[in-house]
């Protein structure tokens, strides 16, 4: 019964969008105005929030190199029970175990992956497919904000 329910859900909303911060903004705001309207909790879009924008942002600055004739395409879907997304851009990718951990002593200075540690702790399931130049973002609603149509 629960298939058949996602198998009712609208098709994933596809977007294309230019390298630039400005479109990533406005992205991310289409977004979460959608999980609003699906009744999404307060503290499930402010982590979804920070994991999107950090996702757009890698995707660019990292990805694109801020390049404004590359692309960053986005998947995502809202289901009554979860938040998918997928972001992928035409870098080079990267492998997530090479960014050093932002926890360790020796980087606690160090800017680099604080993203990845954002996107990991509010998110349920982070991946990096296609040699890290996608991104495939999972979040599953808490019981108590479930709210199926």
């Amino acid at each position: 019964m629960e298939r058949m329910k996602r198998d009712l859900q609208p098709a994933p909303t596809d977007v294309t969008i230019s390298s630039e911060t400005a479109e990533a903004q406005r992205i991310q705001q289409a977004i979460l105005d959608h999980l609003k309207a699906n009744a999404f909790s307060e503290r499930e879009l402010f982590g979804i929030k920070l994991a999107l924008e950090e996702a757009l942002v890698n995707a660019i600055k990292h990805g694109n190199r801020m390049d404004r004739t590359k692309k960053v395409w986005i998947s995502y879907h809202v289901h009554a029970d979860e938040f998918v997304i997928r972001i992928r851009d035409e870098g080079k990718g990267f492998d997530p175990h090479d960014v050093p951990d932002p926890t360790v002593e020796e980087n606690l200075e160090r800017p680099c992956g604080r993203g990845l540690l954002l996107m990991r702790y509010y998110m349920n399931e982070v991946n990096f497919l296609e040699g890290g130049n996608v991104v495939l973002m999972r979040k599953r609603r808490t019981p108590s904000t479930n709210h199926k149509p």
